[in-house]
């Protein structure tokens, strides 16, 4: 029997996001053998997915982790860009504390891994349109602390950075393509007698003895980035 129009007007909006279509139809099957459900779609990558929510006024967003074009969390982002305040809800084979404490920092309102039971799926779709939280709070500490590191990270990386002139920071990444004294000096269109005093103040500033140890500590330190050719 086919829903009117009212009824479904009423009911719960769901929007699946999942990239394996037998998992996809299997989800469906279970949300629409609920009365007070509608699937309003069923897309496959985090880009269809924030365009759907919008245009289907999705009220939960039921997506795996793993998307074909970028990452869970990237998408509940534009999610919400494009959907305003649109309940996210984790479905995904992996189980790992990270992708947990990535779901909490996405806002997500549970996370349920591919064991979870069809009960388990409808009644977290269902608490989560009611704002309901279902991940473990044990582990928002644990991500509020991990936030904390990053920040603390970030602001150690600024004071280091604050410490050189933009002048030594093109030496120090000069140095870290292996560019001589002479090569260096060219490149910067400075004298060779200016591009070793820049030299020697990095190997002072970075407290080490050798232009390979200065690369190595600013890499550490995160003022340079070595790429693998």
């Amino acid at each position: 029997m086919e829903r009117s129009n009212d009824a479904e007007e009423a009911s719960l909006r769901v929007l699946i996001v999942q990239d394996h279509p037998m998992l996809a139809s299997a989800i469906e099957r279970i949300l629409e053998s609920e009365a007070d459900f509608t699937v309003c779609g069923i897309v496959r990558t985090g880009a269809d997915a924030a365009v759907a929510a919008a245009r289907e006024h999705a009220a939960v967003v039921l997506m795996d982790f793993h998307l074909p074009d970028m990452t869970g969390p990237a998408a509940a982002e534009l999610i919400r860009e494009a959907a305003g305040q649109v309940a996210i809800v984790f479905h995904s084979a992996d189980d790992s504390e990270a992708a947990l404490l990535d779901a909490i920092d996405a806002g997500a309102t549970a996370y349920l891994t591919k064991s979870a039971t069809p009960d388990q799926i409808v009644e977290a779709v269902i608490r989560a349109s009611r704002g309901d939280v279902l991940i473990p709070v044990s582990l928002f500490a644990k991500a509020v602390a991990r936030q904390r590191m990053a920040v603390a990270k970030q602001q150690d990386h600024d004071r280091r950075v604050a410490q050189f002139t933009a002048r030594e920071l093109d030496v120090l990444n000069l140095l870290a393509q292996g560019l001589d004294t002479d090569a260096m000096s060219q490149r910067l269109g400075i004298a060779i007698h200016t591009t070793e005093w820049h030299v020697r103040h990095l190997i002072e500033k970075l407290d080490v003895h050798s232009k390979l140890q200065a690369v190595i500590a600013a890499a550490r330190f995160g003022l340079i980035d070595l790429q693998e050719e």
